[in-house]
C-alpha cells in the first residue's frame, strides 16, 4: 500500500493525496494550488504527479476550493470513475465549482495579457462552467457514518469534521492484499473547532492504524474561543454609536452563514439594535440557501431552531442581494446597516466597491472574522496601513478598522492536539499536511511529546510505503 503527497505538501492549498490499494488508485481530495496566478496555473492545469485517466475513483473531504476546485479539470482529462462525498459537499459543490470556473476566466484574461507581452501562446482556462455541471454527475452521495465499499478491500466512512457544510473526516477500512493485513486509515479533511455556532463538533474516530492529518495552525492560538459573541456585539454597538456603515468582508460559505445565525440570535436577546442587515453575495446567497437544507450538519441549538419552523440564517431585518443592481442601490443607504459582503479577504467581489465608497468615511467601521494572508487588501488594511489601493486608485483609510478572531473555522494548535488525542487508536504512522513547513513542524513536535508512533512532515511528490 503506498501513498504519495502530490499537493498540500509544505503549504495549505491544493490539497492532493493519492492512495495505491490492492492494484487501484484512489485520490483523497482534488483541490486548486492557489498562489500566485501564473505558478498556480502551472501547477493546476497538468497533473504533475499522476495521469488522471489512471486514477479509480475519488474520495472528497469537503467542498473548499482547495480541496475540490480541480475536480473539472480532472473530469476534464480523462477521469471517468467515481467522486465519493457527502450530500452536503455535493450541494456546495455545485455552486463553488460554477464559481470558480468564473474566476478562471478572469485569471486567464490576466495572465494572456503577459503572455502576449511574452510573446508565448494564449492559455486557456482550467474548465468552464459546463466542465463544473459535468464533474458532479460523476459524484456520488454518502451520509454520515453509513459504510460504503468504494474499492476493492475498500470501505469508507465519512465522519463530521466540524469545519464546514458537509466536511467530513475521511475513514478507510482496508483489506491489504500485499500483507494480508487490515488497516483503518484516516485522512482528517480540514478538523474544525469544538462549540462552533451551528455545526456539531468533530466527531472523534476510534482504532485508527495511520493518520493522515492536517497541520493548518500548527504553533498558532485563537485569539478567542468559539461562540464569544460578546465582543461582536460590544463592536457592533460602538460602531452604531458612531452612526456609519459596518462592512464585514466574509467568506461566502461557513463565515456568512454564521454571522447571520449569530446577529440573529442577538437581536432577538436584544443585545444589539434591530438594523438592517444586508448579505451582498450572489453566492453567499446560494450557499445561505443549502445550508437550510442540510439540517444533518448543525448542533443540537441550531437544528431544533429549524425544527420550530423558524429560520436559523433569516430574520426580518435581512436583505439578501443578488443582483448588480440591488448591490449598487447600497451605496445611496442613509443611517447605519451592516453590510455582509464577500470576498473575506478583500482581493475580490463586491466588498471592494464598499470599501471603496465608504473606507474613507470616519463614521464607517471594517470589521474582519477571518484570516487574511499576506499580501491581501484585508491584511493591509488590518495591519494599520493609512492608504490603500482599490481598483487601481489610492483611498485614505479614515474608517475604523477591528477584528475578531472567534468565528475561525479551523482548530488551532490546542484544538489540533485535543482532536489527536480523541482520535484513539495505536496510530502507527502519522503524517502532517495541508500547513506550512514551520507550522507542521512545530505541531509534528508537540505531537512528539505525547506520542511514541513515526510522525513526519509531509513533503511534496514524497511516497510512503505502509
Amino acid at each position: 500500500m503506498k501513498l504519495k503527497f502530490c499537493g498540500a505538501a509544505g503549504t495549505t492549498t491544493g490539497s492532493q493525496h493519492l492512495l495505491e490499494i490492492n492494484g487501484k488508485r484512489i485520490l483523497l481530495d482534488c483541490g486548486l494550488y492557489q498562489g500566485d496566478r501564473k505558478a498556480a496555473y502551472d501547477i493546476n492545469c497538468c497533473f504533475p504527479h499522476f495521469d488522471p485517466a489512471s486514477i479509480d475513483c475519488v474520495i472528497l473531504s469537503h467542498a473548499h476550493i482547495d480541496h475540490s476546485g480541480n475536480l473539472p479539470n480532472l473530469c476534464r482529462k480523462g477521469f471517468a470513475g467515481n467522486i465519493f462525498a457527502t450530500d452536503g459537499t455535493r450541494d456546495l459543490c455545485q455552486i463553488m465549482l460554477a464559481d470558480s470556473a468564473r474566476i478562471q476566466e478572469g485569471d486567464i484574461e490576466w495572465l494572456n495579457k503577459h503572455r502576449v507581452k511574452a510573446g508565448l501562446s494564449l492559455a486557456e482556462p482550467l474548465y468552464s462552467e459546463q466542465d463544473a455541471e459535468k464533474c458532479l454527475r460523476q459524484v456520488v452521495t454518502v451520509s454520515y457514518e453509513r459504510p460504503l465499499w468504494v474499492s476493492e478491500g475498500v470501505k469508507v466512512t465519512f465522519f463530521d469534521a466540524g469545519h464546514i457544510l458537509g466536511s467530513a473526516q475521511v475513514l478507510l477500512e482496508i483489506d491489504d492484499r500485499d500483507d494480508g493485513k487490515r488497516k483503518r486509515f484516516l485522512f482528517s479533511g480540514d478538523i474544525g473547532r469544538s462549540s462552533n455556532e451551528i455545526l456539531r463538533d468533530p466527531v472523534p474516530v476510534r482504532d485508527v492504524d495511520f493518520l493522515l492529518m492536517e497541520s493548518t495552525y500548527g504553533g498558532r492560538e485563537h485569539e478567542a474561543p468559539p461562540g464569544t459573541n460578546d465582543v461582536l456585539g460590544e463592536r457592533i454597538n460602538a460602531a452604531l454609536r458612531r452612526g456609519g456603515k459596518i462592512l464585514i468582508p466574509a467568506f461566502a460559505v461557513e463565515r456568512t452563514q454564521q454571522l447571520l445565525y449569530v446577529l440573529h440570535r442577538m437581536i432577538l436577546a436584544g443585545r444589539i439594535p434591530d438594523i438592517p442587515v444586508y448579505v451582498d453575495s450572489p453566492l453567499a446567497v446560494s450557499a445561505t440557501e443549502i445550508y437550510r437544507l442540510h439540517p444533518e450538519c448543525f448542533n443540537e441549538a441550531v437544528y431544533q431552531t429549524l425544527f420550530e419552523k423558524e429560520n436559523p440564517f433569516g430574520f426580518e431585518s435581512l436583505t439578501l442581494v443578488r443582483s448588480v443592481k440591488g448591490s449598487m442601490e447600497l451605496n445611496g443607504l442613509k443611517g447605519s446597516a451592516i453590510i455582509i459582503a464577500a470576498s473575506g479577504m478583500c482581493e475580490a467581489g463586491r466588498i471592494l466597491h464598499h470599501l471603496k465608497n465608504n473606507i474613507g468615511d470616519s463614521r464607517t467601521t471594517v470589521l474582519f472574522v477571518g484570516f487574511c494572508a499576506e499580501h491581501t487588501l484585508g491584511r493591509r488594511i488590518r495591519d494599520g496601513e493609512k492608504e490603500v489601493s482599490i481598483f487601481g486608485e489610492r483611498h485614505h483609510v479614515r474608517a475604523h478598522v477591528e477584528a475578531i478572531d472567534s468565528f475561525s473555522g479551523h482548530a488551532d494548535h490546542s484544538e489540533l492536539l485535543d482532536w489527536f488525542d480523541r482520535t484513539t487508536g495505536p496510530k502507527h504512522k502519522v503524517w502532517l499536511i495541508h500547513g506550512e513547513r514551520e507550522n507542521a513542524g512545530v505541531l509534528r513536535n508537540a505531537l512528539a511529546e505525547r506520542h511514541r508512533g513515526s510522525i513526519e512532515v509531509a513533503g511534496l511528490g514524497d511516497e510512503v510505503i505502509f
